[in-house]
């Protein structure tokens, strides 16, 4: 029991490091890139580099360490490529290495399949929901203080300042881990067929798809052209990186709420209600005539964040066996990493031509439309156990 509350707490501390390191550099990540270009659809196409790379590795990766029967090495790889891409962008000269770096970070957080899977491991196989509410819990408490700091860190030592200090968090995320003894699993050959009916799964597909959606609109708002919004309205650093860290301290409030209410509700229902939020947040965003507004729009994004991340990620493992649930919760973060990938790279390209204020509008119909179609379609579903 002691040893399991250690594993726990090693674990949890490492979830908190590992995304302060992904975090540090965030809230001014596309003014840093603006300095490099002025070209929005260059800028979205750089930052989209992180969520494309997320797309093509976290599946294979989830199969691999099911394969292996070994989540640890992979975990570790992960927090030095986050080290390494904070570190390539610190030191980028322009656009494309900026692009490379964001790849790299893009590498790096496929790292969060088997931490994630290896955090819920130490949870009852039915507490599924509630070990992936709070291991995002623990992973939002840790950007709120990681982009709370960015606007200072710019202050101290410029943009790169907050580069190197992503790096040392990394660092640290592989010296607490590496005590951890990973538990022997056998090793277990992917079954082709196995691993096609998993991937066709209403219950496993449905959330996912759901999650892209929800990730298309706050990557291509939240971290990349609301900040450029705000500059346009005379933000300083300081004011960017507390309008993230409000739209993060309301996603972990909405992670409490989540956890709280989630078993009265239902997920399904819950995953709707922050699709609404979303809407509201992002067309109050394309509304916003000031800065005030477009935080308490960034505040609404945070909430429907917070409500819907975690308990459309924890409806795509709970019916899984333990053997698999690695490859589908690789499946999971590869489905919803297009919409990270889509949405700063589409979102540049329609910025571009329109406006920012117009791509946040046509980005806020589309969510509500998408979003509670697709749901009543999972609720429509037969095959999925009721709740």
């Amino acid at each position: 029991m002691k040893q399991s509350r250690l594993a726990l707490s090693l674990y949890a501390a490492a979830v908190a490091l590992y995304w302060m390191a992904m975090y540090f550099y965030v809230p001014t990540l596309s003014s840093y890139a603006r300095t490099k270009t002025e070209d929005l659809a260059a800028i979205g196409l750089a930052l989209s580099m992180y969520g494309l790379w997320q797309m093509i590795v976290r599946l294979p990766l989830g199969i691999a360490a099911d394969w292996l029967g070994r989540r640890k090495l992979f975990i570790v790889l992960g927090f030095v490529l986050t080290g390494i891409g904070a570190l390539v962008m610190g030191a980028a000269s322009d656009i494309t290495t900026i692009g490379v770096g964001r790849a790299i970070t893009g590498w790096a957080a496929a790292t969060w399949v088997p931490l994630l899977v290896v955090f819920s491991g130490l949870f009852p196989p039915e507490e599924a929901v509630r070990a992936s509410t709070t291991a995002t819990l623990i992973s939002s408490v840790a950007r709120v203080l990681a982009t709370a700091l960015n606007g200072t860190l710019n202050r101290l030592g410029g943009y790169g300042l907050a580069f190197w200090v992503a790096a040392i968090a990394a660092a640290a995320a592989i010296l607490v881990v590496l005590p951890v003894r990973e538990p022997v699993r056998p090793p277990k050959r992917p079954s082709l067929s196995g691993i096609a009916r998993l991937i066709v799964r209403r219950d496993v597909l449905l959330p996912a798809v759901l999650s892209a959606v929800n990730q298309y609109a706050n990557w291509g708002a939240t971290f990349t052209f609301i900040p450029i919004l705000a500059d346009q309205l005379g933000a300083s650093d300081q004011v960017k990186s507390l309008m993230v860290s409000l739209n993060l301290i309301v996603f972990t409030v909405g992670n409490l709420l989540a956890q709280q209410i989630v078993n009265r509700l239902g997920a399904r229902r819950l995953s709707q209600i922050g699709f609404v939020l979303l809407f509201i947040g992002v067309g109050g965003a394309a509304l916003a005539p000031n800065l005030g507004l477009l935080l308490v729009a960034q505040v609404v994004i945070g909430l429907s964040q917070g409500i819907g991340y975690p308990v459309l990620m924890g409806m795509s493992i709970r019916y899984v066996d333990d053997e698999q649930r690695t490859t589908a919760m690789g499946l999971h973060q590869s489905v919803y990493a297009l919409g990270m990938f889509a949405g700063p790279w589409l979102s540049g390209v329609l910025a571009e031509g329109m406006g920012i204020r117009a791509m946040l509008g046509v980005t806020a119909w589309a969510v509500i439309v998408v979003g509670l179609g697709l749901g009543r379609l999972c609720e429509q579903q037969p095959s999925l156990p009721r709740e």
